[in-house]
């Protein structure tokens, strides 16, 4: 192994288990660090010139979802269609988190997420989920059940004038995709998808309830001081290898408050150091799914899926200056590579 290249250590490092401590506590217990509980005025978006078309107005609304935000999470099951299951308690948590654009080359856009948090005056940085948006897409990457993505045809009828949204895990490995438009009405920038099979969540899966995936359907709204992300997602069984059933309806509001409260310093730090890491991972994924027209590649309930830790763990070597970026990318193309071979 070559030796790591020379860069200033970033300070964001904790072991494993303490990792999985605050990420649990923040993400799905719903006790953020305290230093997250603070509030502040939101700052107010920069204004913008009048779109001259409605492509560049629906451009317009996809990249205001970029900055710096307090997130609140608000999850909820409603309606049980089992007479033996009780929905789950309502779970609300929080956290720091930043938007920033990967890259805008006019009809795709990617957006990635980075929680910054704080704990005993040390900082905590954790790559969180990554939203790419397509302009009248030809094909979009769906769930097709456990372990298996596919690279969906959208008709012809369909495309004009939608978007298409991918959702990707914090590996980069792929979540959910569907295809929606924005539309305007009411005073409000409403981007709303068609319904999507998507994986269970890692608050879920964990549990191992009887339930094994999700439809949903996602709407993204803009608000004065940043926008909403709401699903409305009905948990859904296929284990008996037949059409799946419906179990429980859940409400999910993920609430994006523009917020200067903290800095977002070690987040871009963080991707500054991994960028082109995270650069080489996803053109490995891009070319996995197009050898293959999707994916194949083992869930997990901790983790999401089996490449999760390693690649994650690789990122926060290299962030450390612990392992050398071009031994971080070739070992993890290994890693997916070894993960999506055909068994």
């Amino acid at each position: 192994m070559s030796q790591p290249a020379s860069r200033p250590a970033l300070k964001t490092r904790k072991t494993p288990s303490m990792r999985a401590i605050l990420i649990a506590a923040a993400l799905l217990a719903g006790a953020a660090p305290a230093a997250l509980a603070q509030s502040a005025a939101p700052t107010q978006p920069p204004a913008q010139a009048a779109p001259a078309s409605a492509f560049q107005r629906d451009r317009q609304s996809i990249l205001a979802q970029a900055g710096q935000h307090r997130v609140h999470f608000d999850m909820r099951e409603n309606v049980s269609f089992r007479a033996d299951y009780d929905p789950l308690e309502e779970k609300l948590s929080g956290g720091s988190e930043i938007v920033r654009v990967v890259h805008d080359e006019g009809d795709r856009i990617s957006l990635q997420h980075i929680l910054v948090m704080e704990h005993d005056g040390q900082s905590i940085v954790v790559k969180h989920w990554r939203q790419d948006w397509t302009y009248q897409p030809e094909t979009v990457l769906t769930y097709a059940g456990p372990n298996q993505w596919t690279l969906t045809s959208v008709p012809a009828d369909q495309r004009q004038g939608a978007w298409s949204q991918t959702v990707w895990q914090t590996d980069d490995s792929p979540r959910y995709g569907g295809v929606g438009r924005w539309t305007y009405d009411n005073g409000l920038a409403t981007w709303t998808s068609n319904p999507t099979w998507r994986p269970l969540a890692r608050r879920d899966a964990v549990r191992n309830p009887v339930y094994d995936r999700y439809l949903g359907t996602n709407r993204h709204i803009l608000k004065p001081d940043g926008w909403v992300h709401i699903q409305d997602n009905m948990k859904m069984s296929g284990r008996d290898g037949g059409e799946p059933i419906a179990i429980v309806q859940e409400d999910v509001i993920n609430t994006y408050d523009r917020n200067d409260s903290y800095s977002p310093q070690p987040g871009d730090d963080y991707w500054a150091a991994t960028k082109a890491y995270w650069a080489a991972i996803r053109d490995q994924w891009d070319a996995v799914i197009a050898r293959d027209s999707g994916v194949r590649l083992q869930e997990e309930a901790a983790t999401g899926t089996v490449t999760g830790a390693p690649l994650m763990d690789l990122a926060q070597r290299l962030a450390d200056g612990e392992i050398a970026e071009a031994d971080a990318i070739a070992q993890g193309r290994a890693v997916i590579l070894e993960a999506t071979a055909a068994r």
